[in-house]
Formats: structure tokens, sequence, C-alpha cells
């Protein structure tokens, strides 16, 4: 052990703090809220950028192929199903899934309202992740059975609500067209996404009815909806796979279709490097004024030592050993504050939140040990560098003024 660390082990451990007991407690304590925040943030961000992107992932796909003509409506405008260009999209490693879909504008007729939807038509291959996941009461339909999943149809809790309508309950649906046609439907499922624009438009039926309504073969449809294995991935993939993309289809990404709810995702991002940057400041000023006390405690004591040969720079590593320790006192409690409440919201969802403003009813974490440690490598590393500056003070002080001093 050298000279600066056995005494700074000896103030750290053995000493009777006075004046900067108090201080040296606020500064633990700054440090300890200001790294159990930054880990809150940063895992509640997380959590919702992950919650918010899978729901309308889930729902819409990460790309979706339609044809390349100038209808933008919910009627789709109907291609054939390319074989050759499905099995090439599965080949893709980037490409996890293709489904063909289509979409409908209808008016639901029910307990004497009525309410304008779009039947988003999928079959047998489509993935029911998200929607399992989203199911209050019921079950999402079965293809089992073809003829009876042609009148099996799910509805939000949106649409449910307005309609009075439960799993099981029969109602007519109608589709404005020439000539007006109308369909029966079965209830089988309710679900809520969380989504308003999806919740309040849609609904999730059958492609084969949308196909006999516009008088389709069973070979067409009105898009893909495509999976990638990978969502950091989505950029390469859309590039790869529109290079053998048709020329009759054109693809959109799922930030493209939903640009405003990306958007405000990555506003999200800025208020979180704020508020670390704000922390950080904190901690900083909390550990800066402890060190000033503590060394201006410590006055006669870097006189004497001066007179007995010691260095500025030794004298300097002393209090700055002794920081380290109180920072790292700070790390240990605000790790298990942060970590703590992350994993009891994780498990108990105890915080909840207001669903048509945040699009989940609870407030969601994710946590990543890689981030743990770099937020609590970065808080010790600036706090340390900071601190070189106040330590500087030593240099400063001369024994005959720090004799007289005392």
């Amino acid at each position: 052990m050298n000279f600066s660390s056995f005494i700074a082990s000896r103030l750290t451990f053995q000493s009777k703090r006075t004046f900067s007991k108090l201080i040296v407690r606020i500064a633990i304590v700054g440090i300890m809220l200001g790294l159990s925040v930054m880990i809150l943030a940063l895992a509640i961000v997380k959590g919702f950028k992950r919650e918010i992107t899978e729901k309308i992932r889930g729902f819409a796909g990460d790309i979706q192929i339609t044809k390349f003509d100038n209808n933008f409506s919910y009627e789709n405008s109907p291609f054939m199903i390319d074989t050759g260009f499905v099995a090439k999209a599965k080949a893709n490693p980037l490409i996890k899934q293709i489904m063909p879909y289509a979409t409908k504008p209808a008016i639901i007729k029910a307990n004497n309202e009525i309410e304008g939807v779009v039947l988003k038509g999928v079959d047998k291959t489509y993935d029911w992740g998200i929607f399992k996941r989203a199911l209050i009461t019921g079950n999402v339909i079965d293809f089992a059975d073809s003829v009876a999943a042609q009148k099996q149809i799910m509805v939000s809790s949106h649409t449910a609500g307005r309609l009075k309508l439960k799993v099981g309950d029969d109602f007519l649906m109608y589709f404005i067209q020439e000539p007006m046609r109308k369909r029966k439907f079965t209830i089988v499922g309710i679900f809520n996404i969380g989504v308003e624009d999806v919740d309040k438009t849609f609904v999730i039926g059958n492609l084969s009815i949308i196909q006999r309504l516009n008088d389709w073969t069973y070979r067409e449809a009105g898009g893909y909806e495509v999976q990638v294995v990978d969502f950091k991935q989505l950029q390469p993939a859309t590039q790869q796979l529109n290079e053998f993309l048709p020329t009759y289809l054109r693809s959109f990404r799922v930030d493209e279709t939903y640009p405003t709810i990306f958007e405000w995702l990555k506003l999200l991002d800025v208020n979180t490097q704020v508020m670390l940057i704000l922390m950080l400041i904190v901690a900083v000023i909390n550990m800066i004024s402890a060190l000033l006390i503590m060394i201006l405690e410590r006055t006669s004591m870097i006189g004497m030592l001066k007179a007995m040969g010691a260095t500025n720079w030794s004298i300097q590593k002393i209090f700055l050993y002794n920081a380290t320790y109180l920072i790292g006192m700070g790390l240990l409690w605000g790790n298990i504050l942060g970590l703590g409440l992350s994993y009891i919201q994780e498990r108990t969802h105890l915080f909840r939140l207001d669903q048509e403003s945040y699009y989940m009813n609870f407030v969601p974490i994710e946590l990543s040990l890689t981030d743990v440690l770099l937020l609590n490598a970065g808080t010790l590393v600036i706090c340390l560098i900071v601190l070189l500056i106040p330590s500087m003070l030593v240099s400063k002080i001369t024994p005959v003024r720090a004799i007289r001093f005392k």
C-alpha cells in the first residue's frame, strides 16, 4: 500500500468526521438518487419504445407492400400473389415472414348503433402473436375450419363497448359498394392493442371475405405484411427486398406508415439524454462540494504532510481515493434502489398509466446489464475527472498558512 492510499484509508474508515460528516452523507445520497433515476429513466424509455414498437409491428408488420398506384385509401388495389417473390423473400436471412392481407371499409350495425370500421382480412399464415397478448376475452380466428372462419371476426374493446357487444354476439356489417353488400359475423375475440389508431379503426376477419366481396380470385390480395428478424436491420432488409420487388409493387417501412408515433419515440431519446446529463451534473456538484469541505477541514493535515516532504499530487490522491470510496458507496446504493424499483415494477406493474395517452396501462421496464454497467462506469469516471480541478486546491495551501489556520 502506497503513502496516499494508506492515509486515505485511515481518513475513510478510522477518522471521526466533524463538520464534513453531513456534507459527505448528502453527497452519497445525491449520487445514489442520481444513479437510480438514470437507471429508471433509461429502463422506462427503452421499455416504452419496445412495447409501442412491438404493438405497431405486431399489427402492421415491419414492411408493408402494396400495388404501385395512386390509391392511398383503405380499399386496396388487388394484385396476384407471386409465389416466386414470396419464396425469395422467405429465403432472405433478414426476413422472418411474409403474409398476404387486404383491407376494406365497412359499417357495423348492432343494438341500434352504427360504427364505421375497416375490415382487415388475413389468412392462416398470419402471425397472431400481438393479438394473443392483447386479447381481453375470447380467441383468435380459427382457420382449421375454413367455412366457420369466414363468419368469425375480432373487434377491439373500443368498438365492442360502443356497440354493446361481447364474445359470441352476432352483428351485420355493411360494405359500401355497388351494389351494397352485407355479411353476418360472430365475435370470437375482443382485443385491446392500446394504439388508438388501431383500436378505433380496425376489426380482423378472413381474407377470403374481402376476396369474395371484391370479386377477386383466391390468388389475389391487397398487400403483403413482412416481418424482419431484427428490427434494427429494418433499413437493410427493406433495401434487399426492394432489389427483387416486382415493378408493380412498392414497399413502406412501418416507421413511414406511422411516422407520428416513431417521431414521438425519437423525442423520448432526447428527453432521456437531457435527464442523464442533469443527473450527472447534480452528482458532480455534490461531490465537488464534499471534496472542497474535506480539503478545508484537513488544512492542517495538508500543511504537516507538505512540511514532511509530501508532494501536491500525492496529497491530491489522498482526497481522490477518499472521493472514490464515497462515489462507490453512492453507486452501490443507487444500483440497489434503481434495480430494485425496476424489478418490482417489471414483476408487479405497480405504477399504472392512462392507456389512451401512453398506449399502455402500466409503466414498462427494459433492463440491460450493459446499460447499467455503462451508467456506473460513466458516473465514476466523469466524477473523478471533474474532481481533479477542486483537488488542485491542495497546491494553494502552504505549511506556514496551514499551521496558522490550525
